[in-house]
């Protein structure tokens, strides 16, 4: 029994000692003995050999505990760079014992309520624990205020001292809820004993309040500015340092929705009502389990829809079945005359001897079909009370557009439906067609629209582009640049093909896979050719071509290496009288 009274001595001297008041181990005492209910032997059957595995725990504990007093013992006098990584192994390590501890309780408290060791030990524990649970709440706000000391801190750093600090501010967040984590086991320890643990229930209760509004409003907020900045990136993708800000706010965001989770799990074991914040869970949590966490929150929600269904079905659902059977009669009826429309429309075709072709006539049949079936179903809307005047003005609009252009643009049509069946190209490629060439801005059925890079806007109809040679530049990711540069006769050659070399290897843009090609291509009428063909992303292609053009004048003036031009040499004889 001493061994017992001497381990939840030193735990408790460990935990206080963290929380800064500083104290002796308290002194060893004579081994136990059989009539401190340690005599194992004496009690006989299972319950013996259970005891016997507690003291085996109890001796693994207290080894524990030694090790992490002395640890404790030697903080003071370590260097001052190292005390607080102490002070967090020291605070980790008190908060797994006491883990453990508490597992001891729970196992002493399955054996029988009329055997001795328990009630010893339940004696025993009735008054040590009594000062536990306010050990672990001081010691849970000299963690608070480090973390709110080392935040702080964090804010006036930059670089890696700043990562750092903020990486330990998570670990010491990380060990607040564990501090949480054992208070609510301190408690179910005590009711199992059948000790008192309203008073620390309510505690822990205020100190989870506390924390689950805080965190909650912590995820309304980034939650709201996340939202508004993922929409500002959409159309500013480019904007780098609103990019940081949504990735840091949305890695907060995350942290604090399982810090929350944490939080509701422990409110859940002590059945505190967390459905408040589980909403905003549901809201805020992407991967958050309706299953394992929500069941209620949900089923409350399907409730009130439900109720709110029903009461809507019960005042408008004769009116709502009667039109929605209208509604499901008239389309049927006009799928029906859609399809007598569309055979009439091919057999017309075919005894109209005229030429036409398959595409043509199913063109024609789609047409006359899809006309119908609209038909139908503008007058099928209108039987479930939608108005269609707008739609009948914009279908009158766009049909007037259509009837106008059909005398040249059926090619167009067909055409189009080529280029967007087999994408030759898509928006925003760069394209040469039909003598033109620039960024695709717009596709139709009709005409595909280009800009040119002096932001000149060409409509180009869909005919002449499918019924000419396509050429797609950026249709692949990676561009070969393909640059020649002459040099003297009198130059050195491998002087010259070194230096080219240097250049393309140090451009950022240029690729290792696929290797670039340096090699002496032709010797020309005053110059000796060098082919330089590295390969690049096709957005780098210009800024690769300019930015190694410049480099190569540069360096060749510096090599002393001449850049030739054609010249003449005129040789004037003059002839003797």
């Amino acid at each position: 029994m001493f061994r017992v009274c001497r381990l939840i001595g030193l735990i408790l001297l460990l935990v206080a000692a963290a929380s800064g008041a500083a104290q002796e181990p308290q002194a060893a005492g004579p081994p136990a003995t059989a009539e401190s209910g340690t005599n194992t032997a004496a009690l006989g059957g299972v319950n013996a050999e259970r005891i016997d595995a507690l003291q085996q725990q109890l001796a693994r504990l207290e080894e524990g505990v030694v090790e992490v007093t002395a640890l404790d013992a030697r903080i003071e006098g370590a260097p001052e760079l190292d005390r607080e990584a102490l002070r967090f192994r020291r605070d980790e390590r008190s908060f797994q014992l006491l883990e453990r501890l508490d597992e001891l309780a729970l196992a002493v408290g399955e054996l029988p309520t009329d055997e001795p060791f328990r009630r010893q030990i339940t004696q025993l524990l009735e008054n040590e624990y009594a000062s536990l649970g306010d050990v672990i709440f001081a010691r849970t706000l000299d963690i608070t205020e480090r973390i709110a000391k080392f935040s702080e801190e964090a804010e006036s750093l930059e670089g890696a001292q700043k990562i750092a600090l903020q990486a330990y501010v998570y670990g010491l967040k990380a060990l607040r809820l564990k501090s949480y984590q054992g208070a609510a086991r301190l408690i179910e320890s005590r009711r199992a004993l059948g000790l008192a643990a309203d008073d620390l229930a309510e505690t822990l209760r205020s100190e989870l309040l506390l924390r689950a509004e805080t965190l909650a409003g912590r995820l309304e907020f980034h939650g709201a500015a996340l939202t508004e900045m993922q929409a500002r990136l959409k159309d500013n993708d480019s904007n780098a340092d609103l990019a940081d800000a949504a990735r840091r706010f949305a890695s907060s965001h995350a942290e604090d929705v399982d810090r929350l989770k944490t939080i509701v799990g422990i409110m859940d074991s002590l059945d505190v009502d967390s459905s408040a914040y589980k909403s905003i869970l549901l809201q805020q949590g992407n991967d958050f389990s309706v299953k394992d966490f929500e069941r209620d929150v949900f089923v409350e929600v399907l409730r009130d829809g439900w109720r709110s269904l029903r009461q809507w079905l019960s005042e408008n659902g004769p009116d709502v079945l009667f039109n929605l059977v209208i509604f499901v009669l008239v389309l049927l009826v006009f799928r029906f005359l859609s399809r007598l429309v569309r055979r009439a429309v091919v057999l017309a075709c075919d005894r109209s001897g005229a030429q036409m072709s398959t595409l043509l006539k199913d063109v024609l049949a789609s047409v006359s079909g899809g006309a119908v079936m609209v038909m139908g179903l503008l007058m099928a809307l209108s039987q479930i009370g939608i108005s269609l005047g707008p739609m009948l003005a914009g279908l009158g609009v766009a049909g007037f557009i259509v009837g106008f252009a059909l005398q040249d643009t059926l090619g167009n049509f067909a055409a189009g439906g080529m280029i967007l069946l087999y994408r030759p190209y898509d928006v925003d490629d760069y394209i040469e067609v039909t003598g033109a060439s620039g960024l695709v801005k717009k596709m139709s059925l009709v005409s595909t629209t280009i800009t040119t890079f002096d932001n000149q806007t060409l409509v180009v109809p869909n005919s002449k582009i499918w019924g000419d040679v396509i050429k797609n530049v950026t249709a692949q990711k990676v561009r070969r640049v393909d640059m020649q540069f002459g040099i003297s006769y009198s130059d050195d050659i491998a002087q010259a093909e070194r230096v080219l070399q240097d250049i393309v290897a140090a451009h950022e843009a240029v690729l290792k896979q696929p290797e670039p090609v340096i090699r002496l291509h032709s010797l020309g009428d005053s110059s000796v050719n060098f082919i330089v063909r590295p390969w690049v992303r096709t957005a780098d292609y210009w800024s690769a071509y300019w930015d190694i053009t410049r480099e190569v004048k540069v360096r060749f003036d510096e090599e002393g290496i001449t850049i030739p031009f054609p010249q003449r040499e005129v040789h004037y004889v003059q002839e003797k009288a």
